[in-house]
């Protein structure tokens, strides 16, 4: 849906020489043009219009004088820096361009009427005035000569196989009269044809095909050749074929013209002769003729070259350059360029450039030349509101298919209306003041400028038309008619238009000199006349070629591009018009580095940028190369959509977004997973996006439409609806486009509940309403799915809705919403109400059934009510059957359960029987039964507490199996027997979990004392034990052996000594025991030396210090100094090791790189942190089996755990057992500072100084010795943590991409301890200072 926009047009009056142009030829490596006439070849530059240089060819008699002299054909030879130009008398010349000589180089006796040569300038072909085609090398070596007409058809002959003859065949929709239609006589061709043969090449070069009139019929004939001139097919008869010939370069097809009894067309022949396709010329019968048809370098413009038939009314013939597209099957008139009827402006040449797809060159009779610079672009409407219908303006011809897709979508050729104007249309432009954007002006050939806008009674139309098909989209209608009165000579002399206000346009004129524009503002007359004309009111000179305008209807911008990259701001809007450089912020100037063929105003952190896009697909920003591999952009609102050529449609929302953020999205594209990528059909399109919709427009290569809702879109106008409060339109997008309605509340939470009748108004569907309820979860969707662009309300409400009620959200939704309803209308909002109490995080079963069971006692009888039919069939498709037959059992409403187990599948024989016993019970009793059947313990044993004492067993038994203790014991009073029964059973499970002393505490608390006594003795607990020994009470001998028991010889396993206790020992042998030797040699033994002093003092007794204390201080000083080596030996040896291992491993992952780098995305990211810490893929083959036993079950799974701290030398996990062992080494050290500080004491006390000092000096040693490692264990590589996959700022998409992109292999949660280095406990005083 692309037009031709011309960005260019350059004319030049300053050439002059004898004669007229002939043939022209275009330079590639200088962009200058080649010109023959009847007396010589010039060459000149039409960017400056200087003449290059310039060789006569009458000098040498290659031509006549007197200018009879014809010249057939001219190309430009870069690679022989020469011109080779073929003249009617039969000579081939090349002009060497070095030293500006001329030499023939061959010369055909009978003349030439025709040369051309292949595409890739290996072979030319000569037509001779024998009829005859002459192949020759670039060298001018001939290969063949063969004549033009041959009888056969050619190498590629149709076979016929002889089945049938064509009067038995099926002939489709010409039915069986073609089998008896005779063949169409041949018709010579057209008088006006001038009999001369012509040559084309296809694209590739490996064919050419020859047009000439056969000698028999006298009618025209293609033939095709190959590049050894061996003829391949001949064309079928066509009548009124005529001279024009062209191959379309990229070989597809052959353009020539016909004539028909009632039209003419451009036809199409494909290889082998047959006719394939054409279209109408817009002309009446016998009124042109097509002097060329020319394609252009890439195949994507057909130029038609007419003239008039018939002289007009001045005698002179009208001239016509017609330029058509294709797209969908269908050829579109783009741009249609009237010369007149003055034979000096009349068009003599006209070649397209062979490196500028859409540059025309063009040489007038009065060697006026002319260069056309065209464009592809999106005549789109430039509105942001509603009211602006995306309308889209494809131009054919006189007629403008215009699309609005915000009404329907509808595939070109097809459109929502056609309008019809008296000429040629070559340029529209929509109106860019807001709801006016639907309003268009057309400029048509004849230089009128056209207004369309809606008829002043469309209001009153009816909303179906005369055939009752409903009026979707309303045709403009033409309102006005300008003619535009600028004095400027040329064909296309406006260009670049746009509508800026009511009947205010800004328009580009070519300038008076070579280099320059002009810049019109126009506007109507001030008088009025009998047509109304466009005056201008004001203009500026622009030095430079202004290729393209834009306008920004918001900040009312309006700018301009010079071909040469350079960017002006235009002040349009006073009496004069200024042109200004586009400067920054900063004041500096920018431009752009290339010149770009699209451009539009955007605005990107509160400052207003102009982007544009090269016909080299680069993106500028600016001066910033945004991106490289852009095919198509559109700046709408707030964003910036953009098509790239690896199929990804891009949105970027440009308020959060700075120019480099865009730069790195883009340059990143692999790794975007992003809300803002969206992969689209390859070769797509941008067409224009529906204002205030969530419809992106895109073309595909062959034309077709295609409508996608980009999720960035859709979310941004989800939002902005909801902010408006549209909860319908909200809710019926994100339903239809998939997007979580949990958006809807988590938008804006407190609005939402502000609101929420208003919300039940809006939906008023009920259907709508239990979908929302159903979709609700506790996720949070503005933090997880759809994060806000930036830290706008969204987030802010939610969070101060979730600390506020401090409930769950669906909970919250859930009761609003049903208290909202219950206020409306709650028959009509019954099945909604179901939902919120089903829903709710605790479903309400019983509510909902109970809502049921008074709908079908009391029936509504208002006429949107929902029966409890409906009611219970709409619950029993919320929830399982079975459920809910246990629901409502449980609310013990027999009524209720026979309702609901009838609508289930149920068998009465199982339930009936059920239900019968149940009502013969008593209420109490029932309610235990229903209760114990539902497995609802607690409400069980609550209403079997009520059933009395015969019942009282089987309550202990129900309290037994389910370990309802707790729950019984609170039901009956502290000093009832069935209390005091229950307390025993409770103390006897205790007993069996191995809690003993809470067992104790009951039974004490019972009066059961032998028993607690027994317990507390079980669990060492003797404190308690020895208080209920005292309170039975226990004679003094037993009193003192059981004290004597706890702390040396009951229960070994668990005495007090054993458990290192020694204090709560030795307190009980000095206490109960009354023995003072054995409590000393207690703390003695715990290295309590301290108290073990106070005791020996306490009871006289030093001599204990030299029997058993101090043996006790020279045998801890000789164990802790064995111990502090042995530990500073081990702490020696694992941090060397782990040094070795981890060398090991950077050394085997450096040859990993340099083997396999070039094929692992992901080689860099084997650090040494992942690499040590980590069984990777660098591991031993010993490894890579671990894994994949490990794999199969649990038990090899635990055995393969074990094996991973296993300190072998050259183990796969032997980095890690190492970091284990160190960290317990020391833990171990750090606890040890108490111990020692003690000992100090205890040593200096008796004068062992000298042990006590090489103590703490080791002691001391040691801790450095850790200290200095711990860095050098733990340096930064190892700390360093992987980025987190998951997080408020992922989405599902990028979370995947994580997942699917190799990773290094992480450290297992249960080692992740070792990432941390220990620390040491330094504020711990514990040497002495007597010793230093």
């Amino acid at each position: 849906m692309r037009n031709l926009k011309l960005l260019k047009c350059v004319r030049m009056s300053e050439l002059q020489s004898p004669g007229s142009a002939q043939c022209v030829s275009v330079r590639i490596d200088t962009d200058t043009v080649l010109v023959a006439s009847q007396f010589s070849i010039t060459e000149y530059d039409p960017r400056t219009g200087q003449v290059l240089n310039e060789v006569s060819l009458t000098m040498e008699s290659y031509l006549a004088e007197d200018g009879s002299g014809v010249v057939v054909g001219i190309q430009d030879l870069p690679d022989q820096e020469s011109v080779c130009v073929a003249t009617a008398q039969g000579d081939v010349i090349l002009w060497s361009l070095n030293t500006n000589q001329l030499e023939c180089v061959g010369s055909v006796d009978s003349g030439l009427t025709a040369m051309s040569w292949s595409p890739d300038q290996e072979l030319v072909t000569l037509c001779t005035g024998q009829e005859t085609i002459i192949l020759m090398t670039k060298d001018f070596e001939p290969i063949t000569e063969v004549a033009i007409q041959q009888d056969e058809f050619g190498e590629g002959k149709f076979i016929t196989v002889g089945w049938g003859k064509k009067e038995t065949q099926f002939h489709g929709s010409e039915g069986k009269q073609a089998a008896q239609r005779k063949a169409a006589e041949v018709q010579p061709a057209v008088p006006w044809d001038d009999r001369m043969p012509r040559i084309t090449w296809r694209g590739d070069g490996q064919l050419f095909a020859v047009g000439a009139i056969c000698p028999r019929t006298g009618a025209r004939k293609v033939r095709v050749w190959n590049r050894e001139c061996v003829l391949q097919a001949t064309s079928e008869v066509v009548n009124g074929l005529e001279e024009a010939l062209c191959w379309k370069p990229s070989g597809s097809v052959i353009a020539c013209t016909q004539r028909h009894p009632n039209k003419y067309c451009v036809v199409f022949m494909e290889k082998n002769g047959l006719l394939h396709g054409d279209f109408t010329l817009p002309f009446a019968k016998d009124q042109v003729k097509v002097k060329e048809l020319l394609w252009n370098s890439d195949s994507t413009v057909l130029a038609v070259w007419l003239m008039d038939l018939n002289p007009g009314v001045s005698g002179n013939r009208n001239t016509y350059i017609q330029l058509w597209t294709v797209g969908n099957y269908h050829w579109y008139l783009k741009q249609s360029l009237h010369f007149g009827s003055e034979p000096s402006k009349a068009p003599v040449c006209v070649c397209w450039d062979p490196v500028k797809s859409l540059h025309l060159h063009l040489m007038a009779h009065d060697w006026s030349t002319y260069t056309y610079d065209w464009g592809w672009s999106t005549d789109r409407s430039q509105g942001y509101d509603s009211h602006d219908n995306a309308n889209v303006a494809v131009i054919d011809g006189a007629k403008l298919m215009v699309t609005a897709f915000r009404q329907s979508v509808v595939p070109p050729p097809m459109c929502s209306y056609e309008l019809q104007f008296p000429s040629p249309v070559n340029l529209v432009t929509f109106h860019a003041q807001p709801l006016s954007t639907n309003e268009l002006a057309a400029l048509t050939a004849d230089g009128c400028l056209h207004i369309a806008s809606r008829d002043s009674e469309d209001a009153s139309e009816p909303v179906k038309d005369a055939s009752g098909f409903r009026v979707v989209s309303k045709p403009l209608v033409l309102q006005k008619t300008y003619s535009v009165a600028v004095a400027y000579e040329g064909v296309l002399a406006l260009r670049l238009l746009l509508w800026l206000r009511k009947d205010v346009f800004v328009a580009v004129a070519c300038g008076n000199k070579l280099n320059q524009s002009h810049l019109f503002v126009l506007t109507p007359a001030e008088i009025q006349s009998s047509e109304p004309r466009l005056d201008i009111r004001s203009e500026v000179k622009v030095e430079g070629h202004v290729i393209s305008m834009c306008h920004s209807s918001k900040s009312d911008t309006l700018v301009l591009q010079l071909e040469d990259g350079q960017i002006r701001r235009v002040n349009w809007d006073s009496a004069a018009i200024t042109v200004t450089e586009w400067k920054d912020s900063l004041e500096f100037s920018v431009n752009f580095p290339q010149p770009c063929v699209h451009t539009a105003l955007c605005t990107i952190n509160g400052e207003e940028h102009l982007v544009g896009l090269t016909e080299r697909s680069h993106l500028y920003i600016g001066n910033n190369v945004v991106a490289s591999n852009i095919s198509s952009f559109v700046v709408y609102d707030e964003f910036l959509l953009l098509t790239t050529h690896s199929h990804i449609c891009r949105c970027f929302h440009l308020t959060t977004l700075s120019i480099k953020d865009v730069q790195v999205a883009l340059s990143s594209e692999a790794a975007q997973n992003d809300e803002s990528v969206r992969r689209v059909e390859r070769g797509s399109r941008i067409v224009t996006v529906v204002p205030q919709d969530t419809r992106l427009i895109l073309q595909m290569p062959r034309g077709n439409l295609e409508t996608i809702h980009h999720r960035a879109l859709v979310l941004a106008q989800v939002r902005k609806w909801l902010d408006e409060l549209k909860f319908r339109d909200a809710f019926e997008c994100m339903r239809k486009l998939r997007i979580n309605l949990n958006l809807i509340y988590d938008h804006n939470p407190n609005v939402f509940l502000d609101n929420a009748e208003l919300f039940l108004k809006q939906i008023a569907s009920v259907n709508y309403i239990n979908l929302f309820l159903t979709e609700l979860k506790e996720e949070d969707t503005t933090k997880t799915m759809y994060p806000c662009p930036v830290s706008s309300a969204c987030q802010t409400a939610s969070v101060t809705a979730r600390e506020g009620q401090g409930r769950r959200k669906v909970d919250i939704v859930c009761d609003a919403l049903r208290s909202a309803m219950e206020t409306l209308d709650p028959h009509k909002y019954c099945l909604c109400i179901l939902t919120s109490h089903v829903r709710k995080t605790k479903p309400e079963l019983e509510t909902a059934l109970q809502k049921v069971h008074e709908l079908r006692v009391n029936p509504p009888s208002a006429e949107n009510a929902v029966s409890a039919e409906e009611a219970l069939k709409y619950l029993l498709f919320l929830v399982n059957v079975n459920e809910l037959y246990e629901h409502s059992l449980g609310t013990y409403d027999f009524d209720l359960v026979l309702m609901v187990a009838e609508k289930s599948q149920k068998d009465p024989k199982e339930y009936l029987s059920f239900l019968n016993m149940l009502k013969t019970l008593e209420p109490n009793y029932q309610r235990y039964t229903i209760d114990k059947h539902l497995k609802r313990y607690k409400k069980a044993l609550h209403h079997l507490s009520k059933c009395g004492e015969e019942h009282f067993t089987e309550l202990l038994n129900l309290v037994r199996d389910q370990k309802l203790y707790t729950e019984a014991l609170q039901l009956f009073p502290a000093d009832s027997q069935q209390y005091k029964t229950l307390s025993v059973a409770f103390a006897e499970h205790l007993l069996e979990d191995q809690q003993a002393e809470q067992a104790g505490l009951l039974l004490w608390r019972c009066a059961e004392m032998p028993r607690a006594l027994q317990a507390f003795i079980s669990c060492t607990s003797w404190r308690h034990a020895l208080a209920v020994a005292t309170h039975i009470p226990v004679p003094p001998t037993q009193l003192t052996q059981l004290a004597r028991d706890l702390a040396v010889f009951f229960n070994v396993s668990e005495k007090l000594l054993e458990m290192r206790r020694h204090t709560e020992a030795a307190l009980l042998l000095e206490q109960y025991a009354k023995d003072c030797e054995e409590a000393i040699s207690a703390l003695i033994e715990g290295a309590a030396w301290e108290e073990a002093l106070r005791l020996i003092y306490l009871y006289h007794r030093p001599d204990i210090i030299e029997t058993n204390l101090k043996p006790a201080l020279l045998e801890a000083h000789s164990t802790q100094m064995a111990f502090v080596d042995s530990q500073r030996a081990l702490f020696t040896r694992h941090k060397n090791r782990l040094a070795v291992v981890r060398e090991q491993k950077e050394k085997a992952r450096l040859e990993f790189v340099d083997d396999d780098g070039q094929d692992c995305a992901d080689a860099e990211l084997y650090s040494e942190a992942s690499s040590v810490l980590t069984g990777s893929r660098l591991g031993s083959k010993y490894s890579h089996s671990n894994s994949r036993i490990s794999s199969r079950s649990s038990k090899n799974r635990r055995k393969a755990e074990g094996k991973k701290h296993s300190l072998k030398e050259g183990s796969p996990f032997e980095d890690i057992a190492l970091l284990h062992a160190i960290i317990q080494i020391i833990h171990v050290v750090d606890k040890m500072r108490e111990e020692i500080h003690s000992l100090l004491k205890a040593l200096i006390l008796f004068q062992f100084d000298k042990l006590a000092r090489s103590l703490q000096l080791d002691y001391s040693m040691l801790l450095r010795l850790i200290d200095t490692g711990i860095p050098e264990i733990w340096h930064e590589g190892i700390q360093q943590s992987q980025t987190p996959i998951t997080g408020p700022n992922s989405t599902a998409n990028s979370i995947m991409a994580s997942f699917q992109q190799p990773r290094p292999t992480t450290v297992p949660l249960q080692d992740a301890e070792i990432l941390t280095p220990p620390k040491m406990r330094q504020s711990v005083k514990w040497k002495l200072s007597i010793l230093e």
